[in-house]
């Protein structure tokens, strides 16, 4: 009897599916987020529209984008070398419609990259970029020029909508308190759920998995890991006021947040 070898091969939906299972773990509201974020693309936005999706991680954004508007095109950019192969394979190029681009956003000429694709496809400009959990990563210096940068790519009312955890201000000691509160009450939940992947378990599998499967992608984890070690983890942690204030001054003639969970908001910018 001949015995044929069978070629492992990585299962690319699965952890894209575990990705998304561990970032709802930690944020429960994280669809109820992206549901809001893409209402609003599909009433303000034309139905062909062009969007970035910023800091993307794998294109969970630009995967449900698509499919709510498919008309749409999406361009997809993050730093992280793993996310963007595990977002490459398990979504391919959704038949042209999805641009996959390798970003820093501490590089001043970041834009340049967008541009280009853009140019790509005919278009001169965003009709709208959305971000989730993720510029908070910068300095709030680095998010004050990034916002300017973003008023740059998209068209006069384009949109930016970013989802993220921005504070109250020092004046309200209630309002910080609560928004505390709720946090620490997620933290005991997420600790009696033993059984929930979290984002820390996720990183370990991967690699393991990943690995043992393919050893040349050693690489992206070894690039992945020092992104970490030498990221600046002094965090913007900017208050609400000041991403309002940031965008205005940026050129977004309207700035509010839409939703909103305590501290965790999404905040929509109307570009002037």
């Amino acid at each position: 009897m001949n015995l044929k070898t069978i070629e492992k091969k990585i299962d690319w939906q699965h952890w894209m599916e575990r990705w998304d299972a561990q970032q709802s773990y930690h944020l429960p509201v994280r669809e109820e987020r992206f549901q809001i974020m893409l209402s609003t693309i599909e009433t303000l936005c034309p139905a062909d529209s062009v969007v970035l999706d910023l800091a993307c991680g794998p294109g969970s954004i630009s995967q449900r984008l698509l499919s709510k508007l498919p008309q749409s095109q999406a361009i997809a950019a993050d730093y992280d070398p793993v996310l963007l192969k595990l977002g490459k394979e398990a979504l391919g190029d959704a038949q042209g419609r999805l641009h996959w681009l390798k970003v820093d956003l501490n590089d001043p000429q970041w834009t340049v990259k967008i541009q280009e694709v853009l140019k790509s496809i005919g278009r001169n400009s965003l009709d709208a970029v959305l971000s989730s959990t993720a510029l908070h990563w910068l300095t709030t210096p680095r998010l004050i020029d990034v916002y300017r940068q973003i008023s740059q790519l998209l068209r006069p009312g384009g949109l930016l909508l970013n989802a993220d955890h921005m504070a109250f201000n020092p004046t309200l000691p209630t309002f910080l308190s609560l928004a505390q509160q709720d946090k620490d009450q997620r933290k005991k939940l997420l600790s009696r759920q033993q059984q929930s992947e979290d984002f820390g378990q996720w990183w370990q599998a991967i690699e393991s998995n990943w690995l043992s499967i393919d050893s040349s992608l050693q690489a992206l984890f070894d690039e992945h890991n020092n992104n970490y070690e030498v990221r600046d983890r002094r965090y913007g942690k900017a208050l609400a006021s000041l991403h309002i204030s940031a965008l205005a001054d940026a050129g977004f003639i309207e700035v509010e947040t839409i939703w909103q969970r305590f501290d965790n908001r999404i905040m929509l910018a109307v570009n002037g």
